[in-house]
């Protein structure tokens, strides 16, 4: 499915389960290199079900949720209703409908490689304060690492249905990322886990938009090889998903 905006309509549980959150260190990185406070105005672009979101909604910042897929956004309202400074909002990164100049600081988590780059450079620029940041989060899952990790990264790419297309390391590329900021961002990278037992393991996958689902070619078989390295590797009922949490952060002109 090319249009980004759908890919996760039916992998919305397996999201909002097995999909990683944020280390909370990213507060603190803002907070002493951007000047962060709690009454800063977050833009959250490309929202999801809220795990970044909620990073920011903790530290009792007020911020707004842009996300265009209902389903995903439903998910975040319903996971993050007890917080009275989030307010969700139907958009996208071209077109937020926030208001003009309403945003601190816009962030966007595992998201920035599915927005026209073109188009939503302006739109940031239209809502962000004078002196505003933006930040663009990415957990890279270190494809390398361990046995492990190298097995699952072959796993999708001998069964995903375009995983070397949309992969987001294609949009974490330097170049591209100084391209929109015009002046090279800062980069800090913050280590990061999951551990994960058979039943989770298999959520983590499906919940990627790459991963042929139920019904589809190639997904039985995806499993049964995905058993295979799970057997292969676990120690104790568990494997280990590490990440390098890559935080871009820069203002722009």
């Amino acid at each position: 499915m090319h249009n980004s905006t759908k890919r996760f309509s039916s992998r919305v549980d397996n999201y909002t389960r097995y999909r990683p959150g944020y280390p909370k260190e990213i507060i603190g990185l803002l907070r002493d290199e951007c000047g962060l406070t709690k009454d800063s105005v977050i833009a959250d672009i490309g929202s999801g079900t809220g795990k970044l979101t909620e990073l920011f909604l903790e530290n009792g910042n007020r911020v707004w949720g842009v996300e265009p897929n209902r389903e995903m956004r439903q998910a975040g309202e319903r996971l993050l209703h007890h917080f009275p400074k989030f307010t969700s909002v139907d958009g996208t990164a071209e077109a937020t409908t926030l208001p003009d100049q309403g945003a601190d600081f816009i962030i966007a988590g595992q998201a920035f490689h599915w927005f026209d780059r073109e188009r939503c450079r302006p739109e940031f620029l239209r809502i962000l304060k004078t002196g505003g940041w933006i930040v663009i989060v990415w957990n890279d899952r270190r494809t390398n690492a361990t046995p492990f990790l190298v097995d699952y990264e072959k796993l999708l790419v001998d069964f995903s249905t375009d995983y070397e297309q949309v992969t987001h390391r294609r949009a974490d590329d330097p170049k591209i990322v100084q391209e929109f900021f015009r002046t090279p961002p800062r980069l800090k990278i913050f280590p990061y886990a999951q551990v994960f037992d058979y039943a989770g393991l298999q959520g983590r996958l499906l919940s990627s938009s790459y991963a042929p689902e139920a019904g589809q070619p190639k997904h039985e078989e995806m499993l049964a090889r995905l058993k295979q390295i799970f057997e292969r590797h676990q120690q104790d009922g568990r494997v280990v998903f590490e990440y390098d949490t890559r935080v871009h952060y820069g203002q722009v002109n």
